[in-house]
């Protein structure tokens, strides 16, 4: 299996309030699992201000080096809501208010509710296609490869729901885990070792902490199955072959178990 399709994304969280600590992102999971299901690899993922440059800056940089680029946060009423700005000053076009956009949110907010800033949210870059939004009626839009959602979570996830079947997808890659009570550092050489054997093959180590003991859940990562699969026997020989027994599953640490030997707070496994 060697013509495999890749098909890469990249994520814009835009918000001065997630950067703050203020509002938890609560978008970028959901997205990366639902990409992952399309066949669509999430390959990074930033955090970025309400900054006018910043914002024009990384779209330009990421919808030129990736396949879809998708943006959470900052179309709403307020003076800060500058993303769509921001998108047509990337693209080099103007503003436009969307006719079906407005009559969209016309139709919804009492005629007494309409004002300026709520109509705002009918704006658009020129040439823009609208997102539709099934929760509050104003739409996210897509420009080239950029979709641009709300940040508000129940919003984000409907808009990205309504488009997402057209996304087109590459090879799915697979996930296959193997964990074992042995502390990362135990594993350390022979993961490596397995890993420069199979670039093909991402290889990941996550520890944890559990019932007062120390290990590692090792994750692989491919399109390819016959690689994955020697990656994982490979895996799983390493593991007995370091004194451990290798438990075919995904270990994580939950809250429970954030605590260090000491009893302070940290889920810092020794290495």
């Amino acid at each position: 299996m060697t013509d495999i399709k890749i098909v890469t994304a990249c994520v814009l969280i835009i918000g001065n309030e997630v950067l703050s600590g203020r509002t938890p992102d609560a978008n970028l999971n959901y997205m990366a699992r639902k990409l992952s299901e399309l066949g669509i690899r999430l390959a990074e993922a930033r955090v970025i201000p309400d900054v006018e440059s910043v914002i024009v800056a990384a779209v330009n940089e990421t919808r030129r080096k990736y396949d879809y680029i998708f943006t959470t946060g900052g179309i709403g009423p307020t003076h800060d809501d500058i993303t769509c700005l921001c998108i047509a000053k990337a693209f080099g076009v103007g503003v436009i208010r969307h006719p079906e956009a407005e009559a969209l949110l016309r139709s919804y907010i009492p005629p007494e509710r309409i004002n300026e800033a709520r109509l705002k949210m009918a704006d658009v870059p020129d040439g823009a296609e609208l997102i539709q939004n099934p929760v509050s009626r104003a739409p996210g839009f897509r420009i080239g490869n950029v979709y641009v959602m709300a940040g508000v979570p129940s919003i984000m996830r409907a808009m990205f729901d309504s488009f997402a079947p057209y996304l087109a997808g590459g090879d799915k890659v697979a996930s296959r885990a193997v964990a074992c009570y042995l502390p990362e550092g135990t594993v350390a050489k022979g993961l490596s070792d397995i890993q420069d054997r199979h670039p093909e093959v991402d290889i990941g180590s996550y520890p944890f902490f559990k019932a007062g003991k120390f290990g590692c859940t090792l994750i692989s990562r491919s399109a390819n199955p016959d690689s994955l699969d020697k990656v994982v026997e490979q895996i799983r020989a390493l593991v007995i072959q370091c004194g451990g027994e290798p438990i075919d599953r995904d270990i994580v640490t939950g809250a429970d178990d954030r605590k260090d030997d000491d009893g302070s707070d940290g889920n810092k496994p020794a290495k």
